[in-house]
């Protein structure tokens, strides 16, 4: 019996030594919480590694986490409802402030005019593709191609964009490569970065003149409402 007691005290020591709590030991060896006390008392209070202070922090944080997940989703879901079916209208003022804020523009320096619009959100990339179906912009008219950082998945991405716009990934203008920069630290990285994805729109210069005006219309129009 004393034995025993001796082998379990020594055992109680070994497990606070390993950094476990009183009850962790208590739940091994099957004895009072006192016993457990009593034995290593005088042994260092254990520090929780970085990985137990993150799971606990994990745990205290994950029911707010979800509570705010759900109200995000709720928020989304009531302010997509509030939308509902476009009219073509809606869409080509949409369009036009899209492509003003995110394509390519004429400079006083440099005269451009060529529909470009660049971009890395496929919801962007799609509603824009709609504005031009809209505008009777045929497909032929279309060239893509894609813009990527060097160190990514380029023949995962390029597949990724030609699916998205319903081409051939051969039928896409030569990717661009953005060369590596030792001193820069990426954060668009991992199976979700896609790069950028350019649309050209070709013999667009009297387009460009026209989404100019659309624009200069819209500032007008907002203008007159004050």
């Amino acid at each position: 019996m004393v034995q025993a007691k001796t082998e379990m005290r020594a055992r109680a020591r070994e497990l606070r030594r390993a950094g476990r709590t009183y009850d962790e030991i208590v739940a091994e060896l099957g004895v009072a919480k006192s016993s457990v006390s009593l034995w290593v008392r005088d042994l260092p209070k254990p520090q929780k590694t970085a990985e137990q202070m993150h799971t606990m922090r994990e745990a205290r944080w994950a029911p707010h986490r979800r509570t705010q997940a759900i109200k995000r989703a709720r928020t989304k879901l009531s302010a997509a409802n509030e939308i509902g079916a476009m009219t073509d209208r809606e869409l080509f003022l949409v369009g036009v402030g899209l492509y003003w804020s995110e394509g390519g523009k004429s400079k006083p320096y440099r005269t451009t005019e060529c529909v470009a619009f660049v971009n890395s959100d496929p919801s962007m990339i799609q509603v824009y593709l709609a504005w031009l179906a809209l505008l009777d912009v045929g497909c032929e008219r279309l060239r893509f191609r894609v813009m990527i950082h060097e160190s990514a998945d380029v023949a995962a991405a390029e597949r990724y964009w030609a699916d998205l716009v319903g081409i051939k990934v051969s039928a896409l203008d030569k990717t661009t490569l953005k060369r590596h920069n030792p001193k820069t630290v990426r954060k668009n990285v991992g199976e979700g970065y896609h790069g950028c994805l350019v649309v050209r729109v070709l013999g667009s210069a009297d387009l460009y003149r026209r989404i100019e005006g659309w624009w200069y219309g819209i500032v007008v129009g907002a203008q007159s409402t004050t």
